[in-house]
């Protein structure tokens, strides 16, 4: 009996151990997104260099959480709650590593932009305003993940809905600004790929949202709309 008991104590602290790495990786990922955005205004070679050297970090927190992971299934043979909580960290973590990758990218196009001298850019009020929306995203869904509370997810999802929506205007005024003057095209084309860049993090946090659905209810929310989301949840809030 106290082996039993010991060793269901070690199992908790074993997946214990992965959700708290999960949160730790998901606050690097949260720092690198935000550093990025201010990156292109601040065009500080120092800061851009550190926040994709950073990105090895997320990587190797990805690749260590995946293989305790792995051992957990392979030793502990998860069931029910338990292995829908493995499932959800994997695939939690897939999404955070995208999320650094993205980053990344943000950073390195605002080392491009910084090292251009007397050229007329897009201005970046549009993009400040959506990454927002992104990071309260990102917050959000961190925040469902800590408590295995699933009552923010629609708002999440509707969230990601205004983003994908402001993404298209900002297209839309790109491609203004560059036949307007064809000089700025390739200036122009580096703000739409930070543009593409938050609108991916979106996703990626919307993702995140909709599997603690998963976890909390055993039902994958995917490509199902807000509203039948909140019916979901207002049902195990009930």
């Amino acid at each position: 009996m106290a082996n039993s008991e010991h060793t269901l104590k070690q199992y908790d602290i074993e997946l214990e151990s992965v959700r708290e790495r999960v949160l730790q990786m998901g606050e690097l990922v949260k720092w690198q997104v935000r550093l990025a955005i201010d990156s292109l205004s601040e065009g500080d070679p120092a800061l851009i260099d550190r926040i994709i050297a950073e990105d090895h970090v997320v990587n190797a927190l990805e690749v260590a959480i995946d293989e305790s992971c792995t051992e957990i299934i392979a030793r502990r043979q998860p069931t029910a709650v338990d292995l829908r909580m493995v499932i959800m960290v994997i695939k939690t973590i897939t999404d955070l590593e995208r999320i650094g990758d993205e980053a990344k990218k943000i950073a390195a196009t605002a080392r491009l932009i910084t090292q251009k001298k007397n050229l007329s850019l897009p201005r970046f009020d549009k993009i400040k305003h959506v990454s927002k929306l992104t990071l309260d995203m990102l917050d959000k869904s961190l925040d469902a993940f800590s408590n295995m509370d699933i009552s923010a997810v629609a708002e999440v999802v509707r969230q990601d809905e205004l983003v994908d929506e402001k993404f298209r205007v900002i297209l839309r005024n790109i491609v203004s600004f560059m036949m307007e003057d064809p000089r700025t095209i390739s200036s122009a084309l580096e703000i739409l790929l930070v543009a593409k860049s938050i609108e991916r993090i979106g996703d990626h946090a919307k993702n995140m949202a909709e599997y603690v659905v998963y976890m909390v209810k055993g039902r994958d929310v995917r490509h199902i709309t807000a509203d039948e989301i909140e019916r979901e949840v207002g049902d195990n809030l009930q």
